[in-house]
């Protein structure tokens, strides 16, 4: 169990990226997105957001689980909620490269950046909900900004 919970909570070990550990989870949620979000949004977006809602709050505990692991809240290496923060980041929102890449890059920077409550979340909040709630806020940020920018080109 302790294999598939360092597996998962690392991004299919993208978290033991040398250099940007969050950047690297983030391309892997790009190909989950890819892979599976984009086309079960395209076949029912309330199965999607219900799947999506099933995978965070396992993704909550798998998160818990490897802080006791690492020994460590919200650990570098825990790299799950930046995958499921790209997926959030996705709703809706066209799943073309281009598009893509422009919700990448503002996920990135809402995460860096953490606006509010995604600062006041990542401060206080401890255990696995904690780790991910954080990026949650600040893809549903990154989300808006997505869905304006496609509206306005």
């Amino acid at each position: 169990m302790r294999s598939l919970i360092i597996f998962f909570a690392t991004g299919i070990y993208s978290g033991y990226a040398p250099i940007a550990p969050g950047t690297a989870g983030s391309v892997v949620g790009l190909v989950v997105v890819w892979l599976a979000f984009g086309p079960l949004w395209m076949h029912s977006p309330a199965l999607c957001l219900l799947v999506f809602a099933l995978a965070f709050a396992i993704a909550c505990w798998i998160s818990d689980r490897a802080e006791k692991i690492f020994d460590n809240h919200d650990d570098g290496r825990i790299v799950i909620d930046e995958v499921l923060g790209m997926a959030a980041t996705m709703f809706g929102n066209p799943i073309t490269f281009g598009w893509m890449m422009i919700g990448f890059l503002l996920f990135r920077v809402a995460d860096v950046v953490k606006p509010w409550p995604a600062s006041l979340i990542d401060r206080r909040m401890r255990n696995g909900a904690g780790v991910m709630l954080d990026d949650l806020a600040a893809a549903i940020y990154a989300n808006i900004v997505l869905h304006l920018i496609v509206r306005l080109l």
